[in-house]
């Protein structure tokens, strides 16, 4: 500071927060949004024991034309894609169906076992879009087309077709 009468410190400028502010919710948004994102990829259904016995409703419903893709991101992921169709033969509407799917090694040895909600597929072009099975529920006499999403398969599996066990069913 100065002994100059004349002196006087220049005024302090109100500080403007706005910019801050917007760049905070900013952060809080992205950060919300991914954490909602990685908790909607990931799956809350048990794993079934291979030696759970199917649903009786089961021997109603067909599973054919299986098709399997596996593709590969910049980041590393490996995806393996199972389609096929679901028919019922039954008498009752399905709603939902949970099923396990067993990768196994060269040995026939359960190399992954997996348990997923089933998916039906709502649309293919431009891109396959999924629906779940209570959004369209299979009616007697009909078929739809499924897809089933896996993460990664370990390393051990031999490559082929895996087994699909119908182990839950919902039905009205």
């Amino acid at each position: 500071m100065s002994n100059d009468p004349e002196f006087k410190p220049a005024p302090e400028a109100d500080r403007n927060w706005l910019p801050l502010v917007i760049a905070a919710v900013a952060v809080l948004l992205v950060a919300a949004v991914a954490v909602l994102w990685m908790e909607h990829g990931k799956r809350s259904v048990q794993v079934i024991p291979v030696s759970a016995a199917p649903d009786p409703y089961a021997s109603s419903l067909t599973i054919s034309n299986l098709a399997m893709s596996e593709t590969g991101n910049m980041a590393g992921a490996h995806l393996v894609y199972v389609d096929g169709r679901i028919s019922n033969q039954g008498s009752r509407t399905v709603t939902a169906v949970t099923v396990q799917v067993l990768f196994r090694n060269v040995a026939r040895e359960v190399a992954q076992n997996e348990t997923q909600s089933l998916r039906l597929i709502r649309v293919r072009e431009p891109y396959v879009d999924l629906e779940p099975f209570s959004a369209a529920p299979l009616k007697p006499g009909d078929g739809k087309d499924f897809r089933l999403i896996f993460d990664g398969v370990k390393a051990d599996w031999d490559g082929a077709y895996p087994e699909i066990r119908i182990v839950r069913v919902e039905s009205k």
